[in-house]
């Protein structure tokens, strides 16, 4: 596997890795029926994106990425500095917005600084990103 296909691949796993993270922190918070259905739906396919990058590393026997406690800890803290006055279903879609609007940031850096990847990470690589665009179209609808 070429270096640019597994740093390709780890930023799928992080990325993939923080939005599971910030849905389950942020789940316990939401109190529309719709939206929760909607977290735990995206949640789902967060997995399973982040589960085809971690085989295909894993196939490849390349090492894969793994978030720090630091990183995870952070990661809480900011969800809940936000929600603290306000967890409103639009204050909690926003910030799902906020991050996959990041997300997709961080993956057209990565793109964009590992020219030199195949298709074996850039199938993953855009599943993630076009899941992200449209996650944040369904999410608009609770703003």
């Amino acid at each position: 596997m070429r270096k640019d296909d597994q740093e390709i691949l780890k930023e799928v796993q992080r990325n993939t890795g923080m939005a599971i993270q910030a849905i389950d922190t942020i789940s316990e918070k939401v109190h529309d029926n719709t939206l929760f259905d909607e977290l735990s739906h995206q949640r789902l396919l967060y997995s399973v994106i982040q589960n085809k990058a971690t085989d295909r590393l894993q196939n490849e026997k390349a090492q894969g990425y793994h978030a720090s406690v630091v990183q995870d800890l952070m990661l809480k803290g900011a969800i809940q500095m936000n929600t603290l006055t306000n967890n409103s279903t639009s204050k909690i879609a926003e910030l799902m917005i906020q991050g996959s609007n990041r997300g997709l940031t961080s993956m057209w850096r990565s793109i964009n600084h590992h020219q030199n990847s195949g298709n074996t990470s850039m199938e993953v690589a855009q599943e993630l990103m076009d899941f992200e665009e449209k996650s944040i179209e369904t999410l608009k609808q609770f703003l």
